[in-house]
C-alpha cells in the first residue's frame, strides 16, 4: 500500500503531541544502524565507541560534506531524532529506519532543552551534543514528503530540532532500546 505524505497542516496538527516530550529523562525507542549507503539494521542493543560511534555503522567510511578533506564529521558521529516526530512523519515505525538516524529518543530535542555540550546517560554510555546543525536532506523529501522537510526546517521545526540532533560519544557503552535516557 502506497504511504501518503503529510500535509504541512496535517503535520503541524502533531506539535502539541511533540512538545509533550519529557525534558530531563526519556527512553530510547529505536537504534538503527547503517552498515553502508542506504541499508539499515534495526537492533535491539549496540555499542557506541568514542572513534567508531555506534559500532558497525558505516559513519567512519561514509565521510562528510561537512569537513574540508571529506573524512568523517567528528560532531556527527550520531544522528539522534525525537521518535514523536520521526511517528507523525513516517506514520509507521517501521518506516523510521528511512529517516537515516541512527537513536530515536522520547526525549526533547530543542535547542533550549539540549543546547552543544549537554550530556546525555543512556545504557553505559554518554553523549554530547553538538552544535552541528541536522537538517535533512534530498532522501528525506523523497521518503517523507516536501511538507515534511518545510515542517522540520520552519522557524518552529528548527527552535524544536524537529529534524534532530547531531552528537558524539564522550563514554563507550552499550545501549538497548527501552533505557532511560537522562540529561547530566
Amino acid at each position: 500500500m502506497p504511504v501518503k505524505h503529510l500535509t504541512l497542516k496535517e503535520l503541524e496538527a502533531g506539535l502539541g503531541e511533540i512538545r509533550r516530550s519529557p525534558k530531563d529523562e526519556g527512553v530510547l525507542e529505536l537504534i538503527v544502524r547503517r552498515p553502508v549507503f542506504d541499508e539499515r539494521e534495526v537492533l535491539a542493543a549496540g555499542e557506541l565507541d568514542v572513534a567508531e560511534g555506534l559500532v558497525g555503522d558505516g559513519w567512519r567510511t561514509r565521510g562528510s560534506s561537512c569537513t574540508p578533506d571529506g573524512s568523517p564529521h567528528p560532531d556527527m558521529q550520531l544522528n539522534i531524532m525525537n521518535s514523536r516526530v520521526i511517528a507523525l512523519v513516517a506514520q509507521g515505525k517501521d518506516r523510521w529506519p528511512l529517516a537515516g538516524d541512527q537513536l530515536f529518543l522520547d526525549m526533547d530535542l530543542s535547542e533550549e532543552n539540549l543546547p552543544a555540550g549537554t550530556r546525555l546517560a543512556l545504557g553505559s554510555a554518554v553523549v554530547e551534543v553538538t552544535a552541528q546543525p541536522h537538517t535533512g536532506c534530498k532522501k528525506f523529501v523523497a521518503r517523507f514528503g516536501p511538507d515534511a522537510m518545510k515542517f522540520v526546517n520552519s522557524p518552529v521545526g528548527r527552535r524544536l530540532n524537529l529534524r534532530g540532533i547531531n552528537a558524539k560519544v564522550v563514554r563507550p557503552g552499550v545501549v538497548r532500546v527501552g533505557d532511560v535516557v537522562k540529561k547530566i
